[in-house]
């Protein structure tokens, strides 16, 4: 019996001993493991830096997402005409801070509504801006230094990618920089701005978007800031660029669900945006290919001008994008 009761005293001496080593691992090993899976998720790699910037502006809000591999190269996202000051629509409207978890750096920039990314000639007098719009050197002198610095992302071997405004954008910051970006992307962008009657549906478009003058943006129409700023005159710069160039049919497709008044009116309204798109978009093309320059073209059979498209868009174009970087 003494030999059984030792036996017994022995097994539960055990038991107690791998109660007490459990208590003390148990926590170790979930907080760990709850690194581990955090590492995976977008959010845990954000900052948000405000980036000293030209104009008189002061600081502009930069958000971004680092690469989850610690690649060193970077995706600027540009957004629409009715840019906000808080989030960019990327962040808002769609999943591209995931794009992080492929070996690329997100990089969004915040608000310049209707600024087109360039550098204005003044501030808007329309409603008494206090700085001007300088968002071409921002864009590629301050932030690229800015990343450098603190973050390691390269200053010349990046992407730009834009829709709408920000389509025109980022193949104007391409063409004119070539020396910092090797891949653009153009989602629904109006890349002939010389076309008949764009001009004044442009200014007619940034007076309904924040009431914005463009004639303190590049001038009356007959300056040459708007050829400067026209992806379609530009497009010699454009030569052994990777692009990505996008417009969808204007037909609703899948992403267009219209219940209430409002959301018909909006779909109504992308339908007839998303069409003078693809017509500038089709124009564009053809120049290019009568000048021999290569670009990438895609047209699905449905879509306006909405996020949920340009979202399926930045996924479809990522494995050129990546290729295009070396990311």
């Amino acid at each position: 019996m003494g030999t059984v009761a030792k036996k017994r005293g022995s097994a539960r001496l055990r038991v107690l001993v791998q109660l007490l080593v459990a208590v003390l691992i148990a926590p170790a090993a979930l907080m760990l493991a709850g690194t581990a899976t955090a590492a995976a998720h977008p959010y845990d790699r954000f900052r948000e830096d405000w980036v000293p910037a030209p104009g008189g502006v002061g600081h502009i809000k930069v958000r971004m997402w680092l690469a989850n591999n610690g690649s060193n190269k970077a995706v600027y996202l540009l957004d629409g005409l009715r840019a906000t000051n808080d989030v960019s629509g990327w962040e808002h409207e769609t999943n591209a801070a995931w794009l992080s978890d492929h070996g690329v750096n997100v990089i969004m920039p915040v608000g310049g509504e209707s600024s087109f990314y360039a550098d204005w000639y003044a501030p808007n007098n329309f409603t008494n801006q206090p700085y001007t719009y300088k968002w071409e050197s921002f864009l590629t002198q301050n932030l690229p230094n800015h990343l450098a610095a603190r973050y390691g992302i390269d200053r010349s071997s990046n992407a730009v990618v834009g829709l709408s405004m920000g389509g025109n954008a980022a193949l104007i910051l391409a063409a004119h920089h070539r020396d910092k970006f090797r891949f653009a992307g153009a989602m629904s962008g109006y890349l002939n701005l010389s076309a008949p009657g764009m001009r004044e549906a442009i200014r007619i478009a940034m007076l309904d978007a924040g009431r914005f003058n463009a004639d303190a943006m590049w001038g009356p129409p007959w300056d040459p800031a708007w050829l400067r700023h026209d992806p379609l005159v530009q497009a010699e710069r454009l030569r052994g660029l990777p692009m990505w160039i996008s417009a969808g049919s204007g037909l609703p497709g899948p992403h267009n669900q219209p219940v209430t008044p409002i959301d018909y009116f909006n779909t109504a309204t992308g339908m007839g945006l998303e069409a003078l798109s693809l017509a500038n978009t089709r124009s564009f093309e053809v120049q290019l290919a009568i000048m021999g320059i290569g670009a990438h073209y895609d047209y699905p059979p449905v879509g306006t001008h909405s996020w949920p498209y340009w979202q399926d868009q930045l996924w479809r174009m990522l494995p050129m994008l990546k290729a295009s970087i070396g990311a």
